[in-house]
């Protein structure tokens, strides 16, 4: 009997396709029973065993077959035991086991690669997939394609990262057959949205769902589940771009039950949640505890992770949740002991800040955030939502004053860390020159640059995600005359030359820096730039100077005026009407107007500038004349009958005015007792 067990297992292996995995696992597991005295065929059927356990997607029974197979097993099922590892999520063990065993063979730098991959380590699976790539001698049929289009999601990886520097220009550009794949194109489309072209990457997606419905390799089980993140992906890009209707219509599109992977299935929930909230915060706050966590290898990426519990956030802070909010990221950033420029750690400042501030802006705003600025003095999204506030209210001075004081706290930091890769971060850094630029300070732009060019040149590794701001300090500071000036940018441009030689604006840059210094430095590079014939070929130097130099015609005053004036037919003038027209083209002096009447042998009244109350020729109309007008003066001295009073004792006399007899009607009190005069009749 053991004999048949093992004739049939050998007999099954020796067939030339194994398709009914549980039948091999079953003649396995009898074999495994019969060759117990027989350590060769018991290995055999043991590995046979794992091989059929990793093909059912039982990989944790495929780990526990390996474990009771012992030494001899373990090392003949390295591959078997690594993936099994890698596909339950146990990413270091399965590392570590597959540098162990040095990754010989092209099998293991595949699923090195994968590994690497899925442990969001894209640099290295980038060059592991460089590496088989450009090693076609041992490729299998058909591997070029796989390989291309797992290099291109690796690329997209990079920049999501903020790593794009790793990635030449000359990877990143596609083909036209590349664009004929849909793998490819949804891929290059992933990276279009990692680069914030939303519109490149809507053309991609629509591109690579067209080539997949064409598609006649695929049945339609397997074009479901091909589309579904591709349409995910455009509802995606749709809300992005602010098109929300078309966004609702790829979400109907949807159907959840022909998404196999989990974590596409949780984002094309979330993401629906989204447009919910604009309608109804509340339903959709309930409905967002109802999302599936992942976990295990399905398990979304950081970046995703970080968009996911961020979406979370907003959500709750449409729904006034402002506590709760302003505790759980409270809670996460009070971990942090360093200032980072992470993505996920700026977030949550800046969410923070809005729940703190229960999303106002403004001065209201302003006045609850800065105190938590003076307890969390590291925190990058706070520093920046502060500074966005003050930009708002047209106070750019304050912000860069907020900026500045950051500054000095991470140059005074003594604790080792990344606070000098924060400070002369290439965002902050551009923000604070813009702030410079704003406010006129030219020298201050130039030193920020140039302290920023020497933090990123004193870095080991070739390129470096200073890259950037390498190129643009250096492209500011060849406009200074300042030696030292010139001499950063060359430093900068000699860096960037070194880590990426075909890049001609690096190229040129070194050459303007030293071109006047140091000649023997830019000579080697001369030959990489276009020579000056090349250039001027096709340019009439003669003509050009014949024609002279173009300059703008200057409007006359006259000519403003709406006032023409007639030119010769020629449209030559001589010196005498050049003259003429200089002299005509002055402003001449308006005459006087003198008033009707003027006679010039009279003397004009002296009083001419006086209102005519205060002049001595002034009269009013009346019997009285002027005497009535004085007199008439409201609250004054009313002239009347007056009286003499002797004083006691001799002392002399006063004369005062006679008292009014009682009942009439005195000064301007109009008294009851005075006499009405009757009208008379006209």
């Amino acid at each position: 009997m053991s004999d048949s067990a093992i004739a049939a297992l050998n007999s099954l292996l020796r067939g030339t396709s194994i398709d009914d995995h549980e039948e091999a696992l079953k003649l396995a597991n009898s074999a495994i029973k019969a060759a117990k005295g027989n350590p060769t065929d018991l290995t055999t059927a043991q590995h046979t065993r794992v091989v059929a356990l990793v093909k059912l997607d039982r990989f944790d029974d495929a780990l526990r077959a390996i474990a009771e197979g012992g030494a001899a097993l373990d090392k003949t099922c390295v591959i078997e035991k690594a993936y099994a590892l890698y596909k339950t999520g146990e990413l270091e063990a399965a590392e570590q086991l597959l540098e162990s065993t040095r990754i010989n063979t092209r099998g293991m730098k595949h699923l090195a690669a994968q590994v690497a991959y899925r442990a969001e380590k894209f640099d290295k699976a980038a060059e592991l997939y460089q590496e088989m790539a450009e090693n076609v001698e041992d490729a299998m049929y058909g591997e070029e394609n796989d390989l291309r289009i797992n290099i291109l999601a690796t690329y997209s990886q990079l920049e999501t990262q903020g790593k794009g520097w790793a990635v030449s220009e000359e990877h990143k550009k596609l083909s036209r057959d590349e664009l004929e794949v849909f793998e490819t194109a949804y891929n290059a489309a992933c990276g279009s949205i990692a680069q914030g072209d939303f519109a490149k990457a809507a053309f991609l997606f629509k591109r690579a769902r067209d080539l997949c419905e064409a598609s006649e390799d695929l049945g339609e089980e397997d074009k479901k589940s091909e589309l579904a993140p591709i349409i995910v992906q455009q509802a995606y890009v749709a809300t992005k771009l602010g098109n929300l209707e078309d966004a609702a219509r790829f979400h109907e599109e949807v159907v959840l039950s022909d998404i196999s992977d989990a974590s596409t299935k949780a984002i094309a929930q979330s993401n629906a949640l989204i447009l919910k909230s604009e309608s109804n915060p509340f339903m959709a706050q309930r409905l967002a505890y109802t999302l599936p966590v992942v976990t295990g290898n399905d398990r979304l990426f950081e970046e995703q992770a970080t968009i996911f519990c961020r979406n979370k956030y907003i959500i709750e802070l449409q729904a006034q949740k402002f506590a709760g909010v302003k505790s759980k990221t409270a809670k996460v950033l009070s971990k942090e002991t360093e200032p980072t420029i992470s993505s996920s750690k700026c977030d949550l400042g800046a969410l923070n800040a809005a729940a703190a501030s229960e999303l106002q802006t403004g001065k209201a705003a302003l006045r609850r955030i800065l105190p938590l600025l003076e307890t969390r003095p590291i925190d990058v999204g706070l520093l920046l939502t502060a500074i966005q506030l003050y930009i708002q209210l047209q106070n750019p001075a304050q912000a860069l004053n907020l900026l500045e004081a950051f500054f000095k706290r991470l140059e005074a930091a003594t604790a080792p860390g990344n606070n000098a890769d924060v400070r002369f971060a290439p965002g902050l850094v551009a923000l604070a020159v813009a702030l410079y630029r704003q406010q006129g300070r030219h020298s201050a732009v130039r030193s920020e640059l140039a302290k920023a060019a020497s933090h990123w040149q004193s870095k080991q590794k070739a390129a470096s995600n200073g890259d950037s701001l390498l190129r643009e300090a250096g492209i500011e500071l060849l406009r200074s005359t300042h030696p030292s000036d010139l001499s950063t940018a060359g430093e900068a441009f000699t860096h960037l030359v070194a880590a990426q030689p075909d890049d001609r604006i690096a190229t040129a840059g070194l050459i303007a820096s030293f071109a006047t210094s140091d000649f023997a430095k830019v000579q080697p590079y001369l030959g990489a730039l276009s020579p000056v014939e090349k250039l001027t070929a096709g340019v009439d130097v003669s003509a050009l100077l014949d024609a002279g130099v173009a300059a703008l015609p200057v409007v006359s005053h006259q000519q403003q005026q709406g006032k023409k004036r007639a030119r010769e037919d020629d449209g030559e003038t001589t010196g005498e009407q050049q003259k003429q027209q200089q002299q005509a083209a002055k402003k001449q002096r308006r005459k006087r107007k003198l008033p009707k009447n003027y006679d010039p042998t009279k003397q004009p009244d002296p009083e001419r500038w006086l209102p005519l109350r205060d002049r001595s020729s002034y009269r009013p109309k009346g019997r009285k004349g002027k005497k009535r007008a004085q007199e008439a003066t409201q609250g004054g001295y009313v002239k009347g009958d007056e009286e003499t009073l002797e004083l006691a004792g001799g002392a002399g006399s006063l004369k005062v005015e006679k008292a009014n007899p009682a009942g009439s009607g005195g000064g301007g009190s109009g008294g009851g007792g005075a006499k009405k005069k009757k009208k008379g009749k006209k």
